[in-house]
């Protein structure tokens, strides 16, 4: 994994040529289109095609894929911190299930950086800590599940699936939060944003699905403004989303409910009063923006006394990201 130590300050694009970021080197490839970009993410999640094809845009000495702005790793595993034999058989079964997979190939990949922090915080067992800190109540039991695989039922989580088909979702486009966590106290959906903000909008406008309607219209329930109004004119169509199926799950099961927006403390500043003129927040139900940093300092002032947490503190001292072409620390840590 290449971060600050290794890195130059900027992707160096020379016509219809790109200069290998990692300092020190000088070795060239061709210039990524997005059609291409497209398919080595297709090649990358599948594994099917020729390899040959890819390789006039690979730094083999660095096995890393350049694009004008930013650059994937050619081994998953190279891009994250807890890969041994346990993690790597959890993550294959998250990736039988998770929709997009060669994201996780990506250096600017939020599913990456989620993976790397929120599996320490699981294998640390920190994570029923941070939750009460957030809750400021306790989190009893958390389990912990990734792109909606739960590791307790081997498969999609049971009550996700009941959600997506109460209002309308069809498995293979249905909401899909980057982390569920459901304890024996609260469920809360997290929504992880590193280099995306919040802006989403549906590929088809006019297709509602049953979101008005289903759960006994439970969109009024929880909602001050109409879809239109959220989904389309402001762009939280995801936070809808989430929000929606989330409330209803929480209702089922009696359980306290927070969706929590995880970002970048310099960015989305205004998300909380943005999306909560929207909803109906009470004690049981509530909308959350927590930043990366805050995730950071619960660890760095954690008693652990680890490897692991070495390792932690330097991702996250030294993790990078682009920003057209300009790699910067990803997060703002002294």
């Amino acid at each position: 994994m290449f971060g600050l130590e290794e890195l130059k300050k900027k992707i160096d694009v020379k016509g219809d040529m790109i200069i290998c970021p990692v300092i020190g080197c000088e070795n060239q490839v061709k210039k990524m289109t997005r059609r291409v970009l497209k398919s080595s993410d297709a090649y990358l999640e599948k594994r099917e095609g020729a390899k040959e094809g890819f390789e006039q845009y690979l730094c083999k000495e660095h096995k890393i894929y350049i694009t004008p702005t930013t650059f994937i790793y050619e081994d998953l595993k190279d891009n994250l911190l807890w890969y041994d034999a346990e993690d790597k058989d959890l993550l294959g079964k998250i990736i039988e299930h998770k929709r997009v997979k060669a994201q996780l190939h990506h250096d600017n990949s939020e599913d990456a950086v989620t993976w790397n922090v929120f599996r320490f915080l699981e294998r640390s067992e920190l994570l029923s800590e941070f939750l009460s800190k957030l809750r400021n109540a306790p989190v009893a039991n958390p389990e912990i599940i990734y792109w909606s695989y739960s590791q307790s039922q081997q498969g999609v989580w049971n009550e996700l699936k009941k959600a997506r088909a109460e209002f309308g979702e069809i498995p293979q486009r249905g909401s899909e939060p980057d982390l569920i966590v459901n304890s024996d106290d609260a469920l809360f959906f997290i929504e992880a944003k590193l280099t995306a903000t919040n802006e989403t909008t549906p590929s088809n406008p006019k297709e509602l699905k049953r979101y008005l309607t289903g759960g006994n219209n439970w969109y009024d329930v929880v909602f001050k403004s109409d879809y239109q109004t959220i989904a389309i004119t402001d762009k939280k169509y995801e936070l809808l989303r989430f929000w929606l199926l989330g409330t209803w799950i929480a209702k089922q099961q009696d359980l306290d409910f927070y969706l929590v927006n995880l970002v970048l403390s310099e960015r989305e500043r205004d998300i909380e009063a943005i999306f909560k003129k929207h909803i109906h927040e009470n004690q049981r139900r509530k909308f959350v923006r927590i930043t990366w940093e805050d995730v950071y300092e619960h660890i760095a002032n954690s008693d652990l006394s680890s490897r692991d947490k070495d390792i932690m503190i330097w991702y996250f001292r030294n993790k990078m990201i682009s920003h057209d072409g300009e790699l910067q620390r990803a997060f703002s840590i002294l």
